[in-house]
């Protein structure tokens, strides 16, 4: 896509060769005779670039400058004057223009400039968007009581050197919780050393985590050092610890025991001081019960116990994370700022979330991109908020609660829900039969056939349901 370029200049020949000069580039661009035409061009369209002129009648450049500043930020503006002192062009940098050029043109000087402009806006919006991401990836959103007490924890337990062992669903944000304990400990000028456990196969996770010496196994064409010894004086986060190997776990208790790890195909003691944050999606406690987990490993990690609840389990705090992610993707990638409104942002409270806070980034970035207005709707989140293809999810029944209890503002309107999923769930139960449903719903059948009329419900594969009648 060309870039567009704005060139506001009272002098006829100048607008006309660089226009000329420009659009041979393969620019885009646009004109204006003066500093109020030239406003009113740069309020109707985006550019990448302005050329403004100093010296004009009427409204000069200078005064133009602090207009387009005013109502806009980042659009890069370069000055250009047939009297162009030093002066002129400490004043027009300090009141927001990127460059100053000197009249009459150099046709190559004035490409150079251009270009330079572009990039340095392009960059400044990429840090911008990728600031705004950091920022929002490493903040711990929500005003459930439970992440306000998630927050007290990591407050409390940061300074300290305490083990820390961090449980959740996937996509909860467990990576996220132990990078506030990290940043909050007295190891946060140190390194923050991540191994996802599930990641590595059984037999290279011991190389992985001590590393090895020349010649310890086929392949090992050299030395290697392990996470331990990359975490030194900082923390390692051992991710999905569930996943690692009985003989890895053994090796792992032995080095927190000791503060002491050998690589493998070593006989070298070598010293590590290690916090370890552990996570994990499993339960670890019937782990140890089937014999898939050490015990004496679980109470070395457990010191401090962390459970971060599924978003399923605090609604309310759907919006909030939507309306950080909405102002995050938009201004990453670009696009106009974007709002949910009060319809959309119920239907996103009342879906299911299963892939929890990662699922909701990915749904927003996709209504971000697929709505077409500059209000994202209920209907865009019926539309996008399940890909396309996509089976439909049987809710359980904690969720499907949930949902009826979130879904509806009045009674009369719950207590529908609430009969055509128990009528639904009768319906199930017996097969689709309607007799047999009908008595144990004490309830006539015609009285149950009105029922499904009203509700939509309808029977499954008759062959499956074995028929209407006993």
């Amino acid at each position: 896509m060309a870039r567009t370029v704005l060139v506001i200049d009272d002098e006829l020949s100048i607008r006309e060769s660089v226009k000329l000069i420009l659009e041979y580039d393969k620019y885009q661009v646009d004109t204006a005779e003066n500093g109020i035409a030239g406003i009113r061009r740069f309020a109707d369209k985006k550019y990448d670039v302005v050329l403004l002129d100093i010296k004009m009648p009427g409204m000069d450049g200078m005064e133009v400058l602090q207009k387009l500043r005013a109502d806009n930020t980042e659009t890069p503006i370069i000055m250009i004057s047939g009297h162009g002192t030093a002066e002129n062009a400490v004043q027009a940098v300090r009141m927001g223009a990127l460059d100053f050029l000197s009249k009459p043109l150099d046709r190559d000087r004035l490409l150079i400039t251009v270009k330079n402009a572009i990039q340095a806006s392009s960059l400044a919006v990429e840090n911008k968007g990728l600031k705004a991401q950091i920022e929002t990836d490493q903040r711990l959103l929500g005003d459930a009581p439970v992440m306000a007490k998630i927050r007290e924890v990591i407050a409390r337990v940061g300074p300290t050197d305490a083990r820390v062992l961090i449980t959740g669903e996937n996509g909860t944000g467990k990576e996220l919780v132990a990078k506030h304990i990290h940043r909050s400990s007295k190891r946060s000028s140190g390194p923050l050393v991540e191994v996802n456990c599930a990641a590595i196969p059984s037999e290279l996770i011991e190389s992985e985590l001590f590393g090895h010496e020349k010649g310890a196994f086929t392949g090992a064409s050299a030395q290697r050092i392990g996470k331990f010894e990359q975490a030194d004086g900082g923390t390692l986060f051992l991710d999905e610890i569930g996943d690692m190997s009985l003989q890895a776990q053994a090796k792992v208790l032995r080095a927190l025991q000791e503060n002491r790890i050998e690589r493998v195909g070593g006989n070298k003691s070598i010293p590590v001081d290690v916090r370890v944050i552990a996570a994990t999606n499993k339960n670890l406690l019937q782990q140890i019960e089937d014999g898939q987990f050490r015990e004496d490993l679980y109470h070395r990690l457990s010191v401090i116990l962390i459970h971060v609840p599924p978003l399923r389990e605090r609604r309310d705090d759907v919006s909030i994370l939507s309306d950080a992610f909405l102002a995050e993707i938009c201004l990453r990638s670009g696009q106009p700022a974007k709002t949910m409104t009060s319809g959309a942002g119920d239907r996103m409270k009342a879906l299911d979330w299963r892939g929890n806070v990662r699922e909701l980034h990915n749904v927003v970035e996709r209504l971000v991109i697929m709505s077409s207005g500059a209000e994202i709707t209920k209907d865009d989140v019926e539309l996008f908020a399940v890909p396309p293809g996509a089976a439909p999810r049987k809710p359980t029944a904690a969720s499907s609660s949930a949902d009826i209890f979130d879904e509806h503002d009045n009674f009369q309107a719950f207590k529908e829900s609430a009969e055509r999923q128990f009528i639904q769930r009768q319906l199930e139960k017996n097969g689709w039969n309607i007799s047999r449903t009908a008595e144990s719903l004490d309830i006539q059948r015609s009285h149950l056939y009105n029922k499904m009329d009203k509700y939509g419900l309808k029977r499954g594969d008759a062959s499956a349901n074995g028929g209407d009648d006993d």
